[in-house]
């Protein structure tokens, strides 16, 4: 669920400033379509009501463990190992934080093309699912060019977008997803500092090695091209389906 990373300091601000204009793009037209539909623009998925609230930090968290998860039955199998900080001091704070706001606009971009505007339009013509699955299929083809993806990564793109489809119709917005979706890459590329869709970050925390089954590690891809994502993904959407069980996305009109 990633960008194709340019190398370098100056190349990590370029790709900054990349997404905030991929943002704004995605935004913009959906503000326009509002004005023109007459609707409020969190009819698309992203009301201000809620913002950063209990939504959204419910699902960093479950974006976490859910890599957690994935990581550690990789470990378990010895393909995956740990050895030690990538950085020191104060750089690991700075780090963090460029990361975290990056992920975070990656995740505004990713969920609302795929699943904010375009879900609520598509979903009035064809019906929620039928639009999930169409959707999931571009948003796993957005990730066709990403270095070093394989088949199989790009079913699991597909496969984690269903589940963010799942969460935006048990919430009723897409707050759940964004803070899943942007947690999910902050931990893979910073916090466990392993390939996502095919990039090792600059300026990741840990030292990370993978070393065995491309079946099981992903092989270039990283862990999103893990045949153990699927499982991971089942076991994530059973627990969700459970915590949210009640249909709260309805469009009308």
């Amino acid at each position: 669920m990633n960008f194709v990373q340019p190398k370098g300091a100056h190349g990590i601000w370029q790709e900054m400033i990349g997404e905030v204009e991929l943002l704004i793009a995605a935004l913009v037209p959906a503000f326009i379509m509002a004005a023109i539909e007459k609707r409020r623009f969190g009819d698309y998925g992203l009301p201000r009501r809620g913002a950063f609230g209990k939504l959204f930090w419910a699902g960093t968290l479950w974006g976490i463990v859910s890599l957690t998860l994935l990581l550690l039955v990789i470990h378990g199998a010895g393909d995956f190992r740990l050895s030690g900080l990538a950085l020191h001091g104060r750089r690991i704070f700075k780090f963090a934080a460029f990361w975290g706001v990056l992920f975070l606009v990656v995740g505004f971009f990713e969920e609302f093309l795929t699943r904010g505007y375009s879900q609520f339009t598509l979903t009035r013509g064809m019906g929620f699912w039928p639009a999930a699955l169409l959707l999931s299929t571009l948003f796993a083809a957005l990730h066709f060019q990403n270095p070093g993806e394989t088949w199989i990564g790009l079913l699991g793109v597909a496969a984690i977008g269903l589940f963010f489809c799942l969460t935006l119709r048990r919430t009723g917005n897409l707050w759940f997803a964004v803070g899943f979706h942007s947690s999910w890459n902050w931990s893979e590329s910073f916090l466990y500092s392993v390939p996502d869709s095919g990039e090792v970050v600059t300026g990741h925390l840990m030292k990370s090695t993978f070393h065995g089954s491309r079946w099981l590690t992903g092989g270039s891809v990283g862990p999103e091209g893990s045949v153990l994502l699927f499982v991971v993904i089942a076991v994530t959407w059973v627990a969700f389906d459970r915590v949210y069980p009640e249909v709260r996305y309805k469009i009308q009109g």
